[in-house]
């Protein structure tokens, strides 16, 4: 096949990623947008099997055969509570194949005597190795951290230390320009991953959405610099896309917490215990008498948090919403920005339950209704309902953006316990007069208050 001819499949490849990430902008066009960029990537890879002096054939379709196969099971096998977890994964593993190419194009200069590479290229290659494997072991560790498997992890000079190793990556890796050695080729590898544990340890669980975009965007760069090494046109043009689409949605997200980036990897938010100290007591309500309330009223408004994801409640949420649409009551979802532990968590959540989108609202979409609303309910969702990011500057939330469910006349919060939110401190909402807990599991009160609604008609 010539050269006219891969270079074409590969740029239609690139104008079906194009039209399928457009696609992924709206839920009503996402799973179409998909396929459409799944097209691509099957064309993609089918065509490189084309370029002359590719070998090692077999070698290369078991490997293919092997991922299918583990990506597929697990794929079908996995819980929508754990898609954060396989979103890390398979992204750190993206990462890691990037680093992987520079790892093989890199030996070639110790390991071949006339191998040459330009300078420009050698800086893609090792930039690209730097920051692939920084997301490869960062989004393990945030694999980790997302199942609860690993806690925050402090010590002393934690920054300068963390600076120091990537420092120490980055000067191996201009060393290896000048030294073809193969000990500072594999030190530089080690210091990257290390760089990535590192960066990623001290990161708490409120951040995990951003972390994960963040990493998403260094997968995307990093195989945009080997899409260069390798003169590839599919890996230049997906690299830059998914690269600048996670910047941008790294940048949004840090927007809606009010926090810079820097503050984000640096700050220690989530397990600390800032905040001024709670007076009071929260007051708790029976289900039924909850369930009770919702008749007589004209207009509700969900907030789902990862309390629900955790219940696996969409669905019941979506059977209780529609019961009281059922009754002519007004129904709204309202969702926060970083709700959830990835980026558009609860909207997965929702439409996975049918809810039609047009239900469906963001918090500048729905935020001047609640002092109209009748009752909130809350389902799980913590510090992005907590009225200290307005009132309290001692907070380590101070200044985020939130949902002002406080405004409402009424509110139930749904939690399985007296736990704090990702940030470890004290809901001010939960000791507010209009607020009452209703404790259990989300899906288990969901049913009870159906239950109850469909007793009294």
């Amino acid at each position: 096949m010539s050269d006219i001819i891969i270079q074409t499949v590969y740029f239609a490849a690139a104008i079906l990623f194009i039209l399928g990430l457009k696609r992924m902008s709206s839920p009503k066009t996402a799973t179409s947008g998909v396929e459409w960029a799944g097209i691509g990537m099957v064309l993609a890879v089918i065509v490189t099997f084309f370029f002359p002096g590719i070998h090692n054939l077999w070698l290369i379709f078991t490997a293919i055969a092997i991922g299918t196969a583990i990506a597929w099971v697990a794929a079908k096998k996995v819980e929508m509570t754990a898609m954060p977890e396989m979103i890390a994964m398979y992204n750190g593993m993206g990462g890691g194949a990037a680093a992987g190419i520079a790892a093989v194009e890199l030996l070639k200069l110790s390991t071949d005597a006339g191998a040459t590479m330009s300078v420009t290229i050698f800086s893609l290659a090792i930039i690209g190795a730097l920051i692939g494997g920084i997301s490869f072991s960062g989004s393990i560790l945030a694999f980790f951290k997302l199942r609860d498997w690993l806690k925050n992890i402090y010590f002393p000079m934690q920054q300068i230390i963390n600076l120091s190793v990537l420092a120490i990556a980055i000067i191996l890796g201009v060393s290896f320009f000048f030294w073809h050695s193969n000990t500072i080729l594999i030190s530089f590898f080690a210091a990257s991953l290390a760089y990535g544990v590192l960066m990623t340890m001290s990161i708490g669980g409120a951040d995990m959405p951003v972390v994960i975009s963040l990493y998403n965007a260094f997968t995307g760069l990093a195989v945009a610099c080997e899409g260069f090494v390798l003169s590839n046109m599919a890996m230049i043009i997906a690299g830059t896309l998914v690269g600048s689409a996670g910047t941008l949605l790294t940048l949004l997200m840090a927007k809606a917490m009010n926090r810079s980036l820097s503050n984000v990897l640096f700050a220690r938010f989530g397990g600390s215990s800032g905040g001024a100290a709670v007076e009071g007591t929260s007051k708790s309500m029976e289900v039924e008498d909850a369930a009770v309330m919702l008749n007589y009223v004209s207009r509700v408004v969900f907030v789902p948090g990862y309390g629900m994801a955790v219940a696996q409640a969409q669905q019941k949420v979506w059977e209780l919403a529609s019961l009281l649409l059922d009754k002519g009551i007004d129904v709204k979802f309202a969702i926060h920005p970083v709700a959830g532990r990835m980026p558009g968590h609860m909207n997965v959540l929702l439409a996975e339950a049918g809810v039609p989108y047009d239900y469906i609202l963001d918090m500048e979409d729905i935020n001047n209704d609640f002092p109209t609303t009748d009752i909130v309910i809350v389902l799980g969702a913590n510090d992005v309902v907590n009225p200290a990011a307005r009132t309290d500057k001692t907070s380590p939330i101070y200044g985020m953006p939130i949902l002002n469910v406080d405004y409402a006349k009424q509110i139930f919060v749904i939690k399985r316990g007296k736990g704090k939110g990702y940030a470890g401190i004290e809901n001010l909402l939960f000791f507010d007069d209009k607020c009452r807990m209703v404790y259990g599991d989300a899906k288990q009160v969901m049913a009870k208050m159906i239950q109850t609604l469909k007793e009294q008609d």
